[in-house]
C-alpha cells in the first residue's frame, strides 16, 4: 500500500475509486464499506484510494471536545491495508482544508487533483467549510463532472449500529468484548518501544523474579486522549512466534511524580508476565509491538507511595494470570463437548 501527504503528486494523477473518511479504529462498518469500494474499483479496473484527514477535524476546530482517539495513524494505515487499499492519501487538516468551499473541494481535491471515477460515502458524510457539502452536492457534481458517487447505508452488528462513536463508548465503559465485537478484532495499540525510566525493574524484584521486576515495554500513543484507559489484560504481538501474555496501564499513571509520567502524555506500559530469555534485559528496545487489550481489570488507581504500587501491581498480575487460566479452561471445555 502506498501513502501519500497530500494530494499533490504526479503519481496520483490517474483514475481511482476513492472513499472519503476519518476511519477511526477501521471498524468493521468501515470494512464492509472498503470491501464494497474493492468490488466496485475491481469491476472498473480502478485502483483503490482512501482520503483520510491528520489530525481529525475537530481535533482542529475544538480540539478540548474533540473525541478521543480509537488508533492513532500507524494502525489505521495497517488495518487499511488489510482491507486490500492501494493507496492512502493523508491530507493535513489545517486552515486552508477548513476552509476550502464543498464546490472546491470537489473541483480541485476530487477531480484535478485525484482523478476520481467513482466515490463511495457513508450516509451521514458531509465536507467542506461549514460541513455545507453533503451526498445530495457530491452526486450532482458526478453527473456534471463524469464520475459516479454511490452511498452506502448504516452497518449494523446484533442490531447496533457500528461507527466510531460506539466503538469509544465500549472502550469507555471497559466492555473489551464488545468492542472486539465492533471492530472485528480485539483492541490492540502498536509501534516502537521505547526507553522510560526503568522504575519497574526496581519495583517488587522479589515477587517477579528473576531480578528484573516490574519491567515494561513502552509505547507512545501519538494522541493527547486514548479512547481507553485503564489496566487490562493483554497479550503483545512480534517478540516471538506466539503472542505473550501480559498486563498493561494506558493512560498518565496518577501515581507518579510529573516528571515520571512523561510529561503528562498517554503511554502504554506493558508488563510481560513470563518474560522470554532470549530477549535479554535490552532486546525489545526499537522493536514494533501490537499489544492486544483483552480485558479489562480496572481504572487506574493512584497508589500512596512506591510500596502500595508495587503490591498493586503484583496483584494485577495474579488478576491476568487467573484471566488466562480461566479462558484456557473454557477453551478446554469447549474443545471437549465438542469431540463428545
Amino acid at each position: 500500500m502506498r501513502i501519500f501527504r497530500g494530494y499533490q503528486h504526479s503519481d496520483l494523477a490517474a483514475p481511482c475509486a476513492l472513499t472519503i473518511g476519518n476511519f477511526d479504529g477501521v471498524h468493521r462498518g468501515h470494512q464492509a464499506m472498503l470491501a464494497l469500494l474493492r468490488s466496485e474499483a475491481e469491476h472498473r479496473g480502478l485502483p483503490v484510494r482512501v482520503m483520510t484527514f491528520e489530525p481529525h477535524p475537530r481535533e482542529y476546530f475544538a480540539p478540548a471536545s474533540a473525541p478521543a482517539r480509537i488508533s492513532g495513524l500507524r494502525d489505521k494505515l495497517t488495518e487499511l491495508a488489510r482491507c486490500g487499499v492501494d493507496e492512502v492519501v493523508v491530507l493535513p487538516f489545517k486552515a486552508r482544508l477548513a476552509g476550502q468551499s464543498a464546490h472546491d473541494f470537489i473541483r480541485e481535491i476530487l477531480c484535478q487533483g485525484l482523478q476520481v471515477r467513482y466515490v463511495l460515502v457513508g450516509d451521514d458524510f458531509r465536507f467542506g467549510a461549514r460541513r455545507a457539502g453533503d451526498y445530495a452536492m457530491l452526486d450532482a457534481a458526478g453527473n456534471e463532472m463524469g464520475f459516479d458517487v454511490a452511498r452506502m447505508n448504516s452497518y449494523e452488528v446484533h442490531g447496533l449500529r457500528v461507527s466510531s462513536s460506539a466503538v469509544r463508548e465500549a472502550l469507555a465503559q471497559g466492555q473489551m468484548a464488545l468492542a472486539a465485537s465492533l471492530l472485528g478484532r480485539p483492541y490492540a495499540i502498536s509501534g516502537h518501544v521505547v526507553h522510560g525510566r526503568k522504575l519497574g525493574r526496581e519495583l517488587g524484584a522479589s515477587q517477579a523474579g528473576a531480578g528484573n521486576g516490574f519491567r515494561t515495554l513502552n509505547l507512545r500513543f501519538d494522541h493527547a486522549r486514548a479512547a481507553a484507559s485503564g489496566i487490562f489484560v493483554v497479550q503483545v504481538h512480534g517478540l516471538g512466534a506466539l503472542p505473550l501474555a501480559g498486563v498493561a496501564n494506558l493512560g498518565v499513571r496518577p501515581s507518579l511524580s510529573p516528571d515520571d509520567v512523561n510529561g503528562g502524555r498517554v503511554l502504554l506500559e506493558t508488563h510481560v508476565l513470563d518474560w522470554p530469555a532470549n530477549l535479554g534485559s535490552e532486546g525489545a528496545y526499537g522493536k514494533i509491538v501490537r499489544v492486544d487489550l483483552l480485558h479489562k481489570l480496572h481504572d487506574e488507581l493512584k497508589y500512596d507511595g512506591l510500596e502500595a504500587l508495587t503490591a498493586g501491581i503484583a496483584q494485577d498480575c495474579n488478576d491476568a494470570r487467573a484471566w488466562f487460566a480461566s479462558r484456557h479452561g473454557q477453551t478446554h471445555r469447549q474443545t471437549t463437548r465438542d469431540r463428545i
